[in-house]
């Protein structure tokens, strides 16, 4: 079925501004999915983006959806039609793409959810903000230019906000922040993969408080 695309909308809900770091999570064993979300909660950062990345995603989803109501969930690694229609259908509440095209876009516009397209690149953007878009993830960005990057594109693009997610770090993060064109990062240190398969929650919890701080 080719979905049709229509004026999306709005990318997040104002999101962007909502935390600093929004955690980008790896999940192997459903188990761990209300532990992660009752700590990333603890810490004081609502909200979490699970990845389309493993076998255990759509359940660790569910899961999530069903039993920690507090969080705002979001689903990532949406890369085609299908995994936008199975997010929605798990629970997420908004998604997020790596890239964008014009068959992904109107399938993620199709399930009605807020949504984050992904871009790379000058052109991408550009493309984007003919689709409607304003606010869009910038992936990976440290491999993509970085903060210097996202600050050149201020100028010429200034109705386009980001969040630069891939490669950032606690070190790199604060000069993201300081732009005007960026609300928020995505962090994938907030959840360690041995502190999930340690179910080292508190770990978890400390790292989520150390960035609600961050946009100063």
């Amino acid at each position: 079925m080719t979905e049709t695309l229509t004026r999306p909308a709005p990318a997040w809900g104002g999101l962007l501004d909502t935390v600093p770091v929004v955690p980008v999570v790896v999940l192997h064993d459903v188990e761990h999915a209300v532990p992660v979300a009752e700590a990333l909660l603890a810490g004081g950062v609502p909200v979490i983006e699970l990845t389309l990345r493993t076998p255990a995603a759509l359940a660790c989803v569910e899961r999530i959806a069903a039993e920690v109501p507090e969080i705002l969930l979001g689903v990532g690694t949406v890369v085609t039609p299908a995994n936008a229609r199975d997010a929605a259908s798990a629970g997420a509440q908004f998604l997020v793409s790596p890239g964008t095209t014009e068959t992904l876009a109107a399938a993620m516009q199709a399930t009605g959810l807020p949504h984050l397209p992904g871009a790379a690149t000058v052109s991408e953007v550009l493309r984007l903000l003919e689709l409607g878009y304003t606010e869009c993830k910038l992936f990976p960005a440290e491999q993509s230019g970085g903060a210097a990057f996202l600050k050149s594109l201020g100028a010429p693009v200034p109705q386009a906000r980001f969040c630069p997610t891939g490669g950032i770090t606690p070190a790199s993060a604060p000069a993201y922040l300081a732009l005007d064109n960026v609300g928020c990062v995505g962090g994938s240190w907030l959840t360690p993969a041995d502190a999930v398969a340690s179910a080292d929650w508190a770990r978890i919890t400390d790292l989520a408080a150390e960035t609600t701080y961050l946009r100063g």
